[in-house]
């Protein structure tokens, strides 16, 4: 049986506990130093606390480890993966090869961070060669593709199925570096690609002026979550490690119910990774949170429209135009008669210089809207709305419960209550208590009580009766002695291990040699990367982009193609007439070179 795996972000402990209460299987978090998000860093006792809350239903917990390591940094990385150890992670997530020998010297299982940019079989062997237990793909990658590497390794494989894409081939991206010094592959990437700029031919014609011409749309894969685990995925990846709590627990609950609907469809082929199901609460709905307009990539193998160009922060969902600007507001013209408006609505819209502008509504009355004057916005424009009141309500006031089945078999004679307690996860605890020599005067309704009083909630545990055994003589029992039974067989369940299920645990394979020759896009960053490489056989190895700079270099790599999304590539037959092209920023200009047989452009210093 296939074990299937929803991994959530978390920026904070809080926000991982509100995933694994929303249907997480697996929650990532970076600790205090050197993950990927420099802006969302947590204490090591912070992420004890999570692992905690996280096991009692068998979550995994992933620790992101996943910078490149500059050589004086070594020394505390070391204690930190030794810390998190300790703090009871499941695993790393990793990019630089020091952190895998760290992680190694720990007894942690590592997970190769996107960040190694694995996007062939080739790759693919090499990387799970190093030790990896998981190898975390590239995004734009097609059903196709995962197939193949999904026959060259035996490693679990992890992708992304929602949330923010990089233009660039992950780990490969040196654009926030070159323009600002703030190093993507060290967690302070200052997205560049989320800029506005010019396009320009090689004669200086600007063909397309002020758009974010590098930003994406957002990925969402959640109808494609079958297809997926055919193709070979295990664990199905959230993106948002620097969102809120709202938008984790609503895109959570989404795919928790997505997958959920998939075991059921296929009992005999697969089960969640995690036990508990989520009961109650909101209903999930993608269009309500953050989102730059949605997209499914390269998934198909086939090219479309990935470009958020026109908005490169998060739009929300169209709700109509300004119909009519008013002295202390607007009128909306719905596009949708069933439009519900809300006061505190947040409502975004695109100037006519491109930028977004946004406001949030103080009264609405109808499709009337009485707010603040808004700078820029103009009769017939296009409306947004990207905060819904109404539907933040609702995620604040109806969170769910994650509880865990225990199935209690029962024996009741006139002097012993006996129940054995099995809950989904395996574990069983046996308990016998002396009842009082009274019998009870309605045997029939005393066997009622027990069943009802015995099938509460204790913590989070939920206990079904499968079965209860009676003599002729029925004792009586109070409510509060039935009350105290459940809640001690709480309590001993609790003081067992949960029998979660076991990661794939990564074995080495020295025989796969490395290349003979590795450049800077390797990210080899410090001398134990440089003897690590050296043992597999590379003999030339040229330093980290951040430690050279240097000029010419490729800055980012791209299955993403101006060309083909302005409508411009030579085999749309419309190809500029003089290249190549130029964006410019400012006093930046960055050449754009197009790859037709591999399809792919690059942004060049």
């Amino acid at each position: 049986m296939k074990i299937l795996e929803l991994l959530a972000p978390a920026r904070t402990a809080e926000i991982g506990i509100a995933a694994i209460d929303c249907g997480a299987d697996a929650v990532y978090i970076a600790g205090p130093l050197f993950g990927a998000r420099q802006a969302a860093g947590n204490t090591v006792e912070d992420i004890a606390r999570l692992c905690q809350y996280a096991h009692r239903f068998g979550v995994r917990i992933y620790a992101t480890v996943n910078t490149i390591l500059f050589e004086e940094e070594l020394a505390e990385a070391r204690s930190l993966v030794m810390a998190l150890a300790t703090a009871g992670v499941d695993a790393l997530i990793v990019q630089d090869p020091a952190v895998l020998e760290m992680a190694r010297n720990a007894g942690l299982i590592a997970h190769a961070s996107t960040q190694c940019a694995i996007r062939t079989p080739e790759k693919a062997r090499f990387t799970e060669s190093l030790g990896y237990g998981r190898l975390v793909l590239e995004r734009e990658l097609s059903l196709q593709q995962i197939k193949a590497i999904r026959e060259a390794v035996q490693a679990e494989l992890e992708f992304f199925v929602h949330g923010a894409l990089c233009v660039c081939y992950s780990g490969q991206c040196y654009l926030s570096e070159h323009l600002t010094g703030r190093s993507a592959n060290r967690g302070e990437c200052a997205q560049a690609c989320r800029n506005l700029y010019d396009l320009e031919d090689a004669s200086g014609k600007v063909l397309v002026r002020n758009k974010a011409l590098l930003s994406l749309k957002d990925y969402n894969l959640l109808h494609r979550l079958e297809e997926l685990a055919e193709a070979g995925i295990c664990s199905f990846k959230i993106e948002g490690r620097l969102k809120g709590e709202s938008y984790v627990r609503n895109v959570v609950k989404a795919y928790s119910e997505a997958l959920d609907a998939l075991v059921v469809r296929n009992p005999e082929k697969y089960r969640r990774a995690s036990f508990g199901r989520v009961r109650g609460g909101f209903t999930p709905n993608l269009d309500k949170t953050f989102n730059r307009g949605y997209t499914e990539l390269f998934i198909d193998g086939r090219r479309g429209q990935w470009s958020s160009m026109e908005a490169p922060k998060s739009m929300g969902e169209f709700v109509g135009t300004v119909k009519q600007l008013t002295r202390d507001g607007l009128v909306i013209a719905p596009a949708s008669l069933s439009l519900q408006l809300a006061n505190g609505d947040g409502f975004a819209f695109v100037a006519k210089d491109g930028s977004i502008g946004g406001f949030r509504a103080d009264v609405c009355e109808g499709f009337t809207v009485r707010c603040k004057r808004v700078e820029g916005l103009r009769e017939g424009m296009d409306l947004y709305r990207n905060i819904s009141a109404a539907f933040e309500k609702e995620l604040d006031s109806g969170k769910p419960v994650r509880e865990i089945a225990v199935q209690l078999q029962v024996r009741l004679t006139e002097e012993v209550l006996e129940v054995l307690a099995v809950s989904e996860d395996g574990r069983e605890v046996r308990q016998a208590s002396a009842v009082s020599g009274d019998k009870a005067l309605q045997p029939e309704r005393m066997l009622e009580t027990v069943k009802s009083q015995l099938e509460k909630r204790s913590g989070h545990y939920v206990f079904s009766l499968e079965s209860l055994e009676a003599g002729k003589e029925v004792p009586f029992m109070p409510a509060s002695f039935l009350n105290g039974i459940r809640r001690l067989l709480a309590d001993h369940l609790d003081r067992l291990p949960v029998k979660a299920l076991p990661l794939m645990e990564g074995k080495v394979n020295a025989s796969v040699q490395a290349p003979e020759a590795l450049d800077y896009k390797a990210n080899i960053a410090n001398s134990k990367d440089e003897e690590f490489y050296s043992a597999r056989g590379t003999a030339q190895m040229e330093q980290a982009y951040e430690l050279t700079h240097r000029p010419g270099a490729e800055l980012m790599r791209s299955k993403y193609c101006i060309r083909h999304e302005l409508g411009l590539c030579p085999k749309q037959g419309k190809a500029p007439k003089a290249e190549p092209l130029f964006l410019i920023n400012g006093k930046e200009r960055l050449r754009l070179d197009f790859h037709c047989a591999e399809c792919e452009m690059t942004v060049m210093a």
